[in-house]
């Protein structure tokens, strides 16, 4: 139980680094009025990662099928996830080659160069979404953004072998999703408890 239980709280501060969490709020910041932005985003956030999250843990591993293809699949998966590894240290070691940063740098240069050129965005949707500064797109971005992802899927896995009852189980599962999205809250935090202090340091973000 106590291993589990630590491997849940090692795994919700991996899904605190998120870049693109990231890269919304500085966008979120730099808009009118941040704090509605955020605090929608955040709404779709909880929306889009409590709900499966809870559906993951509470209804999916009873079915008899569910059981039975994860028995048959373990030897598969432990062979899969060992190659994915492999595969995944490969491709590290040579993106970390300076040649083959260099190339990739300056493809990525090109290709911003050409959009740029062709009147194209350059930005992905999301951001662009988030760009408008609506209160109901940033919702809607929260929810695209925030589906479960590797390290949320790894710790509901231990959540449902830790099988600690319902109460404890809903509050284990909200507690992963509020801290994966820590780089928002804690702005919130600060707009509610010292929105001067807040205010001031959001404007000389922006300057």
């Amino acid at each position: 139980m106590t291993s589990d239980l630590v491997d849940i709280f090692l795994l919700s501060l991996v899904a605190m680094f998120n870049p693109t969490l990231l890269a919304a709020v500085t966008v979120m910041l730099l808009l009118p009025n941040p704090r509605r932005l955020m605090v929608g985003y955040l709404l779709g956030a909880y929306v889009a990662a409590i709900g499966p999250g809870l559906l993951l843990v509470f209804v999916l591993p009873h079915s008899s099928a569910t059981s039975t293809a994860k028995r048959t699949l373990d030897p598969v998966e432990d062979l899969v996830l060992g190659g994915v590894a492999l595969a995944l240290a490969l491709a590290l070691r040579v993106r970390g080659r300076p040649s083959v940063q260099r190339r990739r740098r300056a493809s990525k240069e090109a290709k911003l160069r050409a959009r740029r050129e062709a009147g194209k965005p350059t930005e992905s949707m999301p951001m662009r979404m988030l760009g408008k500064g609506d209160p109901r797109l940033t919702f809607v971005v929260g929810v695209l953004l925030s589906f479960p992802g590797v390290a949320y899927l790894d710790a509901l896995d231990h959540i449902h072998h830790l099988d600690p009852g319902i109460v404890a189980t809903v509050l284990l599962v909200t507690y992963f999703c509020v801290a994966q999205q820590i780089l928002i809250e804690l702005p919130l935090l600060g707009f509610l408890f010292a929105p001067e202090r807040t205010r001031a340091a959001v404007a000389g973000f922006r300057s």
